[in-house]
């Protein structure tokens, strides 16, 4: 998969397999500058991203998800919450930029 920061540099990721990780726990260990106040709960929208590739790949959002992005002030038509994606095969080939912060 591939990250774009909030400056527009892009960096591909390896997705890890095997492991019940959600794509923001990743973005955390690979040094983005997601917060992920809520520790994944899909509470506090601070590992909003936007998904530029891929969309259809991911799952379904969920109603706490929905209603999390629903209290910001900007979302994208493919916002999300990368802490509500979990890592799998289905990442390869997304595209998803990290949102704004404010």
């Amino acid at each position: 998969m591939t990250v774009v920061d909030r400056q527009g540099a892009s960096r591909s990721l390896e997705v890890p397999l095997g492991i019940s990780l959600n794509l923001m726990e990743l973005l955390k260990a690979e040094g983005f500058p997601v917060e992920g106040l809520c520790g994944g709960m899909a509470m506090c929208a601070t590992c909003h991203i936007e998904v530029l590739e891929g969309l259809e790949k991911l799952g379904a959002q969920t109603e706490a998800e929905l209603n999390m992005l629903d209290t910001l002030p900007k979302v994208y038509p493919a916002s999300r919450l990368a802490c509500q994606i979990p890592l799998s095969p289905a990442l390869e080939g997304v595209v998803v930029r990290l949102a704004e912060t404010e």
